[in-house]
């Protein structure tokens, strides 16, 4: 490695690997990526173990960690519990990280039944919103998930695409709007970008250049 250069991974919701792989595209200095199963927050304390062990394994391996998760209700003072310096994302969810939490709170504000989708959620589709809001958990006792899916947007009125620009913007908003049309919302476009990701992803990686620097 390259004096002075940092070894940097990244641990992150599969959800986010849109962004991150544009946002990285030669950097070499990444030489560790993983991109965990979405939605692994619904059991809040195998989210937390997973994290725990993915990060902690790779101790002297790199200099440091992004975390590409918000706190997703069980992630909370989780850099302070890890064995490598790591850098994780602001937020409640992964929406916040992406459009910041100001952002994020605002969008709500305007329309209270409000479901947003990146790319990553608009790829996933109505089977990613039953898997990520637990309603298939009952499918043994006969009851399908749409049962469910359907009561509950009947509090939801308007679908959000939240367009990070990572290429092929019409094909991923094109899966939004179809959710959206199953699910009976209207649908709205809200560009963004991947400046709050950025941010993240480039303080991960001066950790790394100065952890690195210190063990030299």
């Amino acid at each position: 490695m390259e004096n002075g250069r940092g070894r940097l991974a990244i641990i992150a919701c599969e959800i986010l690997k849109p962004e991150l792989e544009k946002l990285t595209e030669g950097w070499d200095d990444v030489v560790h990526k993983d991109y965990l199963e979405f939605a692994l927050h619904v059991d809040a304390e195998k989210l937390k173990v997973t994290v725990q062990d993915k990060v902690n394994a790779l101790e002297g391996q790199v200099d440091a960690v992004f975390l590409g998760y918000a706190v997703c209700q069980s992630l909370a003072g989780i850099t302070k519990q890890l064995k490598v310096p790591t850098v994780m994302l602001e937020g409640d969810d992964c929406i916040a990280a992406i459009l910041g939490p100001v952002e994020y709170a605002r969008q709500k504000s305007l329309c209270g039944g409000t479901w947003f989708n990146t790319p990553g959620w608009a790829l996933r589709g109505v089977d990613g919103a039953i898997k990520e809001l637990h309603l298939d958990s009952m499918i043994d006792q006969g009851y399908e998930p749409k049962y469910f899916l359907d009561m509950l947007f009947e509090n939801y009125e308007l679908c959000v695409y939240v367009d990070t620009d990572v290429g092929d913007a019409e094909h991923y908003e094109d899966l939004s709007r179809k959710f959206a049309e199953e699910l009976g919302l209207r649908h709205e476009n809200r560009p963004c970008g991947t400046n709050n990701l950025a941010r993240f992803l480039d303080r991960a990686r001066e950790l790394a250049r100065s952890d690195r620097n210190r063990a030299q």
